[in-house]
């Protein structure tokens, strides 16, 4: 059972991680740009609060695993 809980928790780990690499990606580009549309500026600030949730979970979920082992 301990088995299948941590794989289940470090297959949700590596696909938060996955998700914040592709927010920073994407905000990357943004930042890249000169001038940003009004969509662009909304993409952006919610990307960052993705971004920053997407830490908090994996913060979250990496402590989880460490009380379970």
């Amino acid at each position: 059972m301990d088995e299948t809980i941590d794989q289940t928790l470090s297959e949700e780990i590596d696909r938060l991680h996955a998700e914040h690499s592709r927010y920073a990606q994407r905000l990357e580009e943004l930042v890249a740009k000169p001038y940003l549309s009004a969509e662009e500026q909304l993409e952006e600030v919610r990307l960052k609060k993705l971004k920053l949730h997407a830490k908090d979970l994996i913060y979250a979920l990496e402590h989880r695993a460490a009380a379970v082992a």
